[in-house]
């Protein structure tokens, strides 16, 4: 799943231990996100989106299908 997470948090200045502490997780899933390496939990998602003040939709983007 493509994701705009890394671009939200420089947009917000955040570092991105700060976003971490701010939703709740470490930052490795921070940066497994960002990476692309992991999909968020749904309440992951949801409290990314309202850290960014935007939609789950405006984050994340599926795959295309093969």
């Amino acid at each position: 799943m493509k994701n705009s997470v890394k671009e939200l948090r420089d947009e917000h200045g955040y570092t991105q231990k700060e976003l971490a502490v701010e939703v709740g997780v470490t930052r490795q899933t921070i940066n497994n996100l960002e990476a692309e390496r992991y999909n968020p939990s749904l309440e992951l998602a949801f409290e990314l989106a309202r850290c960014f003040d935007c939609t789950i939709e405006d984050i994340f983007m599926p795959d295309p299908p093969l």
